[in-house]
This record gives structure tokens, C-alpha cells and sequence, in this order.
């Protein structure tokens, strides 16, 4: 079967997608005319399909992505020259909630198997937490960290490098150069990851870090406890221990009432003690040793039991998208967003800046016109404060996306979206807040990929399904987050970061539908603790709270 070569993506686009490189001359055969293309256009770039005047709008997904800045002819390529940001305006419209339900009988009755919390909700994993209130007991942290970690059996030490180091050193006290030390090959001696658990029962304890908690505003200090509460109170966490210094912004105070906020009558381990009052650092740390000795204790008794998909929440993320995300992963996630709204599972579109350009179907699709009003003012407010710093929602893509074929934010955001399917916008949820609900929700999140995914699982998100055309490393302390590539190149080159392949759906040999039935089958085997995704096996326990100023 011949691989199709370009893709109209919507009936309403007047430009065709590049599936492979395109050499220029390349004869195209479209809608029963046949053009040439004037320059060479890489795979993943926008060529013409029509003569277009300067200020012609320019459609993809069926939505204005942007307007020209001079005239071009047909089969030429769309570029950040000849293109810049436009997208339509917003208004509270007709509710637009009916929608096509998927088959879902192939997973109706599966369950998976996992950490089942007082409160009704279920865990793919059973960590243990260690976190600073405040940036000064961050030190405090990776003190204990240092005393528990390897002990305990948890220190990842695949691909420490050490032994490479060693052998560099040899080499230079035999006196090899530079030019020598640089030409050296270096022989890969890592040692094995997994290590003998005193907790069998207990998946990791998990050390954070961050730089907040005082001399910022409240409002950030604030969210920081929000934030906190959320993963003391995740299904995934069987409990924690927080160091506080005392004096600071985030008071304990303020976290214990967001934990209660998020889970009244929360009944698991939480240890906080403040060095201000224990006095020397010997008294706080002997303190908090023997508490999360303790506390761990507790937390292995828990084991794994079945549970329905509907006790899933999905965060639903992508970074280093290029110009095949929409097309491939994201559509792919789309589909398993639906099947598991069908289940009455959840799921968690987050990353707003990656939403301009396609408001108006999205509050549309929010179940009341509360709901949408709440999404179109959170957008507005965004935008516009971004905008008064300088920075709006159209300086959102990277130079990376912009290389890859995602030229203005509309572009990149009108493919972000197809991550969320078509079902009803069920809630629509302000940071740091919790989703406990199931359906469909949006939460206001930056379009940093560290920051939103910390976001959507301090949201309630159990598992994170993160899309990747360029490649990210990106993980979680105590969600599993499994990567999955938009093109089989970029799988291929990074097999030791990425877990599933998309770039089967451009090459034709799997449909979105067969896609989304294999990364839900894979999430379910992640979910039961089967299968550890490349993020987990690797310690890349990314965790960024966000300041509550610009950050797209």
C-alpha cells in the first residue's frame, strides 16, 4: 500500500499537511487539479492549495490558525515569514453537548488492579512523601532523602555514569589530551535498577522540592498549600511527611484546611513538624526518621486490589508537540479520552495557552453556561496578563515547534485540543484546584510542560498520557506519566525516554481508533503496576509548582 504523501487534516483547510519531504517540483494531485510545489516543503510543514492575497486567512482543523503577510501563489510554503498568529474571537454560544459515543465493549469489563483509599478513589501506586512547606527546609529534605533512599531499596542507579567518569580519569593520569580524552569511547557499565525493597507493598518514597513558599505573594504561597494538599491527598500517596520552617507565608494551618478542603475527614499518615519549634536540626530530623519509619510501615500494609476503569483519571499532556501531534497522538489520546468518559472515568485537558484559537468550540461543548462562562474568563484573564507582560498566548510556541511545523499558536493549539475528543466539557477547574468529578474537565494550567503536568496530577490525575513529537524526558514523583511519540523517527532515536508510537497512524499501518485501543490496554497494565513507563524506571521526578505570574 502506498504511504500517502499529504493530508488535508479538514474539509474547511486551505492548506495540505506534508506526511514525508517534499522536494520542490513535487507534482500534487488534489480535489482533481495537479500543482507543483514552488519550494521544497519538509515533512510536517503547510503548503497553498490556492492563490491567496496578503491578510488571507489561513485555516487548519477547521479553524483560523493565522493570517498572511504578503501574497502567495499555489504549492507554496506556509513559513514564520509569510504567516503570523490569528484566531477567531469568543462569545457564550448554543450549549453543543450531544456527541457520538465510542464502543467501548472491548473494555467494559476490564479492571485493574490497584491502591483502593478510604474516600472511594483508587491509586496506580503506593508512594510515600517527603516535602518542604517552605524553599528553607529544602536542604532538611535531601537530608533525609540521603538517609532513607538507597537504604530502603529505592535509589535508581541505572545509568549513573560513574564508571565512565572513572575510566576519563585513568586516561588523564596516564596523560592523554584533550583531543584524546575527547575521541575516547566510552563503554556504557550501569548498574541494574531494580534493588531489593524492605517495603514490598510501598512503590517509592519521594522527595520534593521547591523554591516557594515565602517571599513571593500570597496568592502563590497559598497555592503552593493547594498544591501540596493535592498530593497529600492523591490516591497514589499513602501518606507524608512535611517539614516546615515556621515563620514562612505557606503555614501549616493553610495546608491542613486544603487537605480537608480536598478530603474531609482525611484519615492517612501526615506527619509536620517545624523546625522553629524542635529546635536543633538533630532534634527535627531524628523526628521525621522515626515518623516516616513509621508511617511507611502503614503504608505497605496497603496492596493491590481490582478496581474498575472508572476509578481512572487521566491527565492528558504534550510537549515537544511538531507538526504530526495533531494528526497522530493527540487525535489518539482523543480517542481514549472518549472511551474512558463512556466508562465514567476522568479526564484532565490542561495547558490553556495550547487552547487559543479553538475557545469557542470548547465552552460550546461545557455542559452549562456557567461552566463556559468560568473557561472564557479564565482564558481572558490569562491572555490579558500575559499580554500586559509582554508575552501573550501567540508567543507560546518554541523554537522547536516552530521548526517542526508548528508556526503560530493557533496551529499548535487547534492539534493540543484534539487531546480532550469530543465529549461534553464536564467542569472546568481553576489552579491549584481538584477534579472529582468524572468526564471531561479543563484546567487552567501554563503550557510548560513541568508545571501543568505538577498541576494535573495535584488535580486528582492517577496516570499522565504525555504526547511528544521532538522528545521530553518529562515525569512525575508519584504518577506514572508514559510518553508516546507522534513519529516513529523520534521513537526510534529515543527508545530510553519514550514508551508507545504514534507515527503508525502517518504511515498508515494502525487507525486512531486501533491506537487508542493499544495506549489503553498499555495504561492498564501500568495501572496494576505491571509495566513501568520509561519516566518511572528512570527516577525523572519532575515537580514545578506554578507562580501564578506568566509562564506560557
Amino acid at each position: 500500500m502506498a504511504i500517502q504523501r499529504y493530508l488535508q487534516i479538514h474539509p474547511m483547510d486551505n492548506v495540505l499537511v506534508a506526511l514525508q519531504d517534499l522536494a520542490e517540483g513535487t507534482a500534487i494531485v488534489f480535489e482533481g487539479r495537479e500543482f507543483t510545489l514552488k519550494q521544497t516543503v519538509a515533512a510536517k510543514h503547510k503548503f497553498t492549495i490556492q492563490p491567496m492575497k496578503q491578510d488571507a486567512e489561513i485555516f487548519m482543523y477547521g479553524v483560523l490558525v493565522g493570517k498572511l503577510n504578503v501574497d502567495l501563489e499555489t504549492g507554496e510554503l506556509i513559513t514564520t515569514e509569510n504567516l503570523r498568529h490569528a484566531s477567531e474571537d469568543f462569545r457564550m454560544g448554543d450549549r453543543k453537548t450531544s456527541w457520538i459515543k465510542p464502543d467501548v465493549s472491548a473494555f467494559k469489563d476490564k479492571t485493574f488492579r490497584g491502591f483502593h483509599r478510604s474516600n472511594g478513589t483508587v491509586g496506580t501506586a503506593n508512594y510515600w512523601l517527603v516535602i518542604p512547606l517552605v524553599f528553607c527546609e529544602n536542604r532538611n529534605v535531601l537530608t533525609l532523602k540521603s538517609a532513607f533512599e538507597e537504604k530502603l531499596g529505592y535509589k535508581v542507579k541505572a545509568n549513573n555514569y560513574t564508571s565512565e567518569v572513572e575510566d576519563l580519569i585513568g586516561l588523564y593520569k596516564s596523560g592523554a589530551d584533550v583531543n584524546q580524552i575527547l575521541g575516547q569511547d566510552l563503554l556504557a557499565n550501569s548498574a541494574a535498577n531494580e534493588q531489593e525493597r524492605l517495603f514490598k507493598n510501598v512503590d517509592g518514597i519521594k522527595f520534593l522540592n521547591h523554591e516557594m513558599g515565602c517571599g513571593g505573594t500570597r496568592m502563590d504561597s497559598d497555592a503552593l498549600c493547594g498544591l501540596l494538599a493535592g498530593y497529600i491527598t492523591h490516591p497514589n500517596v499513602a501518606g507524608a511527611t512535611v517539614l516546615s520552617l515556621g515563620c514562612q507565608h505557606a503555614q501549616a494551618s493553610i495546608l491542613k484546611a486544603e487537605i480537608e478542603k480536598r478530603n474531609p475527614g482525611f484519615d492517612r499518615p501526615l506527619y509536620i513538624f517545624e523546625q522553629q519549634k524542635e529546635g536543633t536540626e538533630k532534634e527535627l530530623m531524628q523526628k521525621a526518621i522515626k515518623a516516616t519509619f513509621a508511617g511507611m510501615m502503614q503504608a505497605d500494609k496497603n496492596e493491590r486490589k481490582s478496581a474498575t476503569l472508572d476509578k481512572l483519571c487521566i491527565g492528558l499532556e504534550c510537549g515537544g508537540s511538531d507538526g504530526f501531534s495533531g494528526i497522530s497522538a493527540n487525535p489518539a489520546l482523543g480517542f481514549v479520552s472518549d472511551i474512558l468518559v463512556t466508562l465514567g472515568g476522568s479526564v484532565i485537558l490542561a495547558e490553556f495557552p495550547e487552547l487559543c484559537g479553538v475557545e469557542q468550540e470548547l465552552s460550546d461543548r461545557c455542559v452549562d453556561e456557567p461552566t463556559a462562562e468560568k473557561f472564557m474568563s479564565l482564558m481572558r484573564t490569562y491572555n490579558a496578563k500575559a499580554e500586559a507582560d509582554g508575552s501573550g498566548f501567540y508567543m507560546n510556541p518554541s523554537p522547536g515547534n516552530i521548526r517542526d511545523g508548528l508556526i503560530t499558536d493557533a496551529i499548535k493549539s487547534a492539534g493540543a485540543a484534539k487531546k480532550g475528543g469530543t465529549s461534553p466539557v464536564a467542569a472546568v477547574i481553576d489552579y491549584p484546584e481538584l477534579a472529582n468529578g468524572p468526564g471531561l474537565n479543563l484546567l487552567c494550567t501554563p503550557g510548560n510542560d513541568v508545571e501543568s503536568t505538577t498541576a494535573e496530577v495535584a488535580a486528582g490525575a492517577n496516570i499522565v498520557l504525555f504526547t511528544t513529537g521532538l522528545g521530553t524526558p518529562t515525569g512525575n514523583p508519584i504518577t506514572p506519566v508514559v510518553k508516546l511519540s507522534t513519529n516513529t523517527r523520534t521513537f526510534e532515536k529515543m527508545p530510553d525516554i519514550l514508551d508507545l508510537n504514534c507515527g503508525t497512524i502517518i504511515e498508515g499501518t494502525e487507525t486512531i481508533e486501533q491506537a487508542a485501543h493499544r495506549i489503553l490496554d498499555y495504561v492498564i497494565e501500568v495501572a496494576s503496576g505491571e509495566v513501568k513507563p520509561k519516566a518511572v524506571l528512570l527516577g525523572q521526578d519532575d515537580f514545578i509548582p506554578w507562580r501564578r505570574g506568566v509562564s506560557l
